[in-house]
């Protein structure tokens, strides 16, 4: 049974209103479905939005006055009395308030929430916290946010058998260059090209924005297919993030790592943690990704709608919001 058909199953047995969080409790109480990664809330939260973004008519959603969603089996929509409980939401049609302005920093949070319900880690590294940090020859060579993700085994006879061969290969190292909008061709290229040069070092790179005009989706298709970089729209909501383009892997740079340690004590030190993780001995490993998790980013626990809502509301980010019906 796929993760997709342990939820329509879920939603087909209980005949009722219910959170994500229930709806994984469910799938895990009855063995539908085995959960690989370390967020099974936030990859079910993201499925069922799936279902609603992609006009599957099975499942629907109805919001609460705390801002988080319940998800239900269409076909019994006449049975659960919702207009009674809370406020229908019509999902085709949605509005962007109108705000004033936000900094491009305010966005990392939001990705970063992103990146770990996908079990990344991530590390915002600041421009001017390097040395020389006014010297253009340095302006396209860090990356916004650095990311790692650790390749998880459900056989332990694999996970031995690829430490002994070269234990790198356990590791992904990304990166990521983020910003508000990108409107025009001249800025797409502008963009593109900055993700291509601070990318240059890891495994592989993305260019993220949060409002992408649709004009440019063609060019930006092309010049990933012709450059490698991948490219990921942020939403309002983290976890409705999409990855409209995959990156390709490639191998690592270590003499622009090396050089990036150098300028920049915070990428130093995100390196120097992730030596420390492929030297340890195997009792230390959760240790040291209880360090790494503590040095990184901070971000959204779970699929809390007011807490983001709140959070877009203070900072001034754009929130799609859906009209009742």
């Amino acid at each position: 049974m796929t993760i997709k058909e342990a939820i329509l199953k879920t939603l087909d047995e209980n005949k009722k209103l219910m959170t994500h969080i229930e709806v994984r409790k469910y799938i895990q109480e009855n063995n539908y479905y085995i959960f690989s990664g370390k967020t099974p809330d936030a990859t079910i939260s993201a499925l069922l939005g799936d279902f609603i973004r992609n006009g599957d008519n099975r499942v629907k959603r109805i919001k609460t006055e705390q801002a988080s969603y319940l998800y239900y089996f269409s076909k019994f929509e006449n049975e659960l009395n919702i207009e009674n409980e809370i406020h229908p939401i019509s999902i085709s049609s949605k509005t962007v308030k109108k705000q004033d302005t936000f900094h491009e920093r305010d966005l990392h949070k939001l990705f970063a929430t992103y990146l770990h319900s996908q079990d990344i880690l991530s590390k915002t590294i600041l421009h001017e916290e390097s040395k020389n940090s006014k010297d253009d020859n340095q302006k396209w060579l860090h990356p916004d946010i650095i990311g790692i993700s650790f390749l998880e085994f459900k056989s332990k006879t694999s996970e031995n058998f690829l430490k002994t061969l070269n234990k790198k290969d356990l590791i992904t190292l990304t990166s990521y260059e983020l910003k508000k909008e990108i409107k025009t061709d001249s800025e797409l290229k502008k963009y593109f090209f900055q993700a291509v040069s601070n990318s240059s070092w890891a495994n592989k790179g993305y260019l993220v924005a949060f409002d992408i005009s649709d004009n440019l989706k063609s060019e930006i298709a092309r010049l990933s297919q012709s450059f490698g970089i991948g490219v990921i729209q942020l939403k309002s909501n983290p976890f409705e993030s999409e990855i409209l383009f995959e990156s390709k892997f490639k191998n690592l740079d270590f003499t622009t790592i090396d050089k990036l340690c150098n300028v920049n004590s915070k990428f130093d030190e995100f390196i120097l943690l992730v030596e420390k993780y492929l030297t340890a001995d195997e009792k230390y490993m959760n240790g040291t990704l209880k360090e790494f998790d503590a040095f990184c980013d901070k971000f959204f626990t779970n699929d809390n709608d007011s807490e983001i809502l709140e959070y877009c509301k203070k900072h001034n980010i754009p929130v799609e919001e859906e009209i009742e019906s």
